[in-house]
């Protein structure tokens, strides 16, 4: 008895040192300053657990009669499994991760040609998928599993190893990750095969999920974040697609994308499509043939119930999640409105939001730490104060650090007041930009697609363009927000291309950051809806209301702020003949810049 005595008391101890030893080594999340911190034990990638599944969703797209199944991967740490630790997600979903089509000649549709026509039929590429399981994607996984986050990553529907179809922003494509998150929150199923029963859970993770990723990869965190899917706690959207007539469109207008001349949204299905080969040929048919075809109409390039379906501003009403929104001001392939006009609906329904420009092109995430503190606040529950932070805009200035931005307290600026600027007659050599009346005067320009942008501002005299210019600035010139363009004109044909650029003149070393201060593009039979269009009649004019695309830049002392109208834009625009003649009445015509200080700061820096 006395032995059983000692021997139990020997194995209570033991146990209870054996716990205390396991309490002292677990691994868990460490934090400073509101930030997640790497951890040693977490640190060792050949440590890591990786593995792949397939999520079911609520649709079948792919016409197969089954639902769709997402194709997933988890890389976390192995105190997940070794210890029960459980953590939150990162998840990054994509249609590129398992390869995109190549660069052949004709697949963009030939832009040579005129208004209201569409082209001849243009090239299908074929994607050759790529990729090995269990591994989907190696982003992020470096900068967050370290700091005590699994990532997630997925293949959008019909792209790598997920079933269904591409539809380029169908609702399909905000079902999707809203299934895998339902999946990391434990109101979902997931199988270990692409057609198989055996389930697997995610019994590693706490239920909370943040998203993020560049370009089509941060319009899905949107996407999913519409459906007001529980779990989803936090996006971080870089440079986001948030409407697809916003990328290929422009105020009625046929308009590709920066870089892409002849994108529209059917190449892009096409780009993307790596899915399943047996089912190319029906989704080819139902999607890009039928609904894609049908509906993007490049005749027009009006507004429709296409279009609007793939906008996701409307579908925001159910949406939960905080968001740090980021984009860059020169970015021309998607354009500073796509992140603007979520952002400010997402003030507007009072979600905890922010905004970080830089003044590059396009991509450019936030600096890591401002990442990490959104991530930390809302996936791990460590109040660091970001929701009650004063300063809810981070802009980079035009010559300092992409990872050093300076703290606004929104965005655009709250001390920016709008400016009217009239124009004054010389505008085929060098015209006026006032505050005073402008002439009343009319001005003509014509057509010529040969010459660039560049090519007509450091002309001195063009027939193609029409260019109004301040004084020099005596002090700089802060602008912040949207800029405001009414044109009066006329034209001597049914249909023209309408393009106005805002520069900082002289052009000086031809970085696009120095030189452009803005720009943005209209049809001009789209004056009354960007839903409507009807054809121009010959000497009547009409007036055309548009806004260009949002901006924050300092225009330095000594340079001029220049108005440059002109017709078709060789880098975005279809190519018309040369010779479609545009007048301009100057007195009915007028631009209005956001001036940070207002029509005092602006007198002030040109009298």
């Amino acid at each position: 008895m006395k032995y059983y005595f000692q021997t139990k008391t020997a194995l209570v101890f033991a146990l209870a040192f054996s716990i205390l030893s396991f309490s002292q080594k677990s691994a868990t999340p460490v934090f400073e300053n509101g930030e997640a911190q790497i951890v040693e034990a977490f640190n060792n990638q050949k440590d890591w657990l990786r593995h792949d599944l397939w999520v079911e969703t609520e649709f079948d797209t792919d016409g197969d009669g089954k639902i769709d199944r997402m194709h997933v991967s988890v890389t976390r740490p192995k105190q997940t499994e070794t210890e029960g630790l459980k953590l939150p997600v990162i998840y990054v979903t994509s249609p590129y991760f398992s390869g995109v089509a190549a660069d052949a000649p004709g697949t963009m549709w030939n832009v040579k040609h005129e208004l209201g026509e569409i082209g001849e039929e243009r090239f299908h590429p074929e994607v050759k998928r790529r990729g090995k399981r269990p591994i989907i994607s190696n982003s992020h996984i470096k900068k967050w599993v370290s700091r005590g986050y699994i990532v997630v990553h997925s293949s959008s529907p019909g792209t790598g190893l997920s079933d269904g179809a591409p539809t380029i922003g169908g609702p399909n494509e905000e079902l999707a990750p809203k299934s895998v998150i339902q999946w990391l929150t434990g109101k979902n199923k997931g199988y270990t095969e692409r057609n198989g029963n055996e389930e697997v859970k995610a019994y590693w993770s706490t239920g909370k999920v943040g998203m993020t990723g560049t370009s089509y990869n941060g319009t899905l965190p949107l996407a999913a974040a519409t459906t007001g899917v529980d779990g989803l706690e936090v996006i971080i959207p870089i440079a986001p697609n948030t409407s697809s007539y916003h990328y290929y469109r422009s105020n009625g207008l046929v308009r590709s994308p920066g870089g892409y001349l002849g994108e529209d949204i059917d190449v892009l299905y096409d780009f993307v499509h790596s899915g399943d080969e047996d089912k190319r040929a029906y989704n080819n048919k139902t999607v890009r043939d039928t609904e894609l075809k049908n509906g993007m109409d490049r005749q027009t390039g009006d507004m429709n119930d296409f279009w609007y379906n793939r906008d996701y501003l409307p579908k925001m009403k159910n949406m939960k999640a905080a968001m740090l929104m980021s984009h860059g001001f020169n970015d021309w392939n998607v354009m500073p409105e796509h992140s603007y006009r979520i952002y400010m609906k997402a003030k507007e329904m009072g979600l905890p939001t922010a905004i970080y420009y830089h003044q590059q092109g396009h991509g450019g995430p936030p600096p890591t730490s401002m990442m990490n503190k959104w991530f930390t606040k809302y996936l791990h529950g460590i109040e660091n104060g970001i929701e009650d932070e004063e300063y809810k805009a981070y802009i980079v200035r035009e010559y300092d650090n992409r990872l050093e931005p300076k703290a606004y307290k929104d965005y655009p600026n709250p001390e920016a007041k709008d400016v009217t600027l009239n124009l004054t007659s010389g505008g085929n050599k060098i015209g006026g930009l006032t505050t005073s009346k402008g002439n009343k005067t009319t001005e003509k320009l014509i057509d010529d697609v040969s010459f660039t942008w560049k090519d007509l501002a450091k002309s001195d005299n063009s027939q193609n363009r029409l260019l109004y210019v301040s004084q020099p600035l005596k002090e700089d010139i802060h602008i912040s927000g949207v800029p405001k363009i009414s044109i009066r004109l006329s034209s001597n044909k049914p249909s023209a291309n309408l393009t106005v650029y805002l520069l900082s003149l002289p052009l000086e070393n031809g970085k696009i950051t120095d030189d452009l201060i803005t720009r943005s593009w209209a049809d001009p039979k789209n004056y009354k809806s960007i839903t409507d269009e009807e054809d121009l009649k010959l000497g009547k004019f009409y007036t055309v209301n548009f806004d260009l695309q949002p901006d924050d830049q300092v225009i330095r002392k000594g340079q001029q702020i220049g108005l440059m109208i002109f017709s078709s834009d060789p880098e975005f625009t279809l190519h018309p003949k040369a010779g479609t003649e545009l007048s301009v009445k100057l007195n009915k015509t007028s631009i209005t810049l956001p001036v940070v200080g207002g029509k005092n700061a602006y007198s002030e820096a040109v009298d």
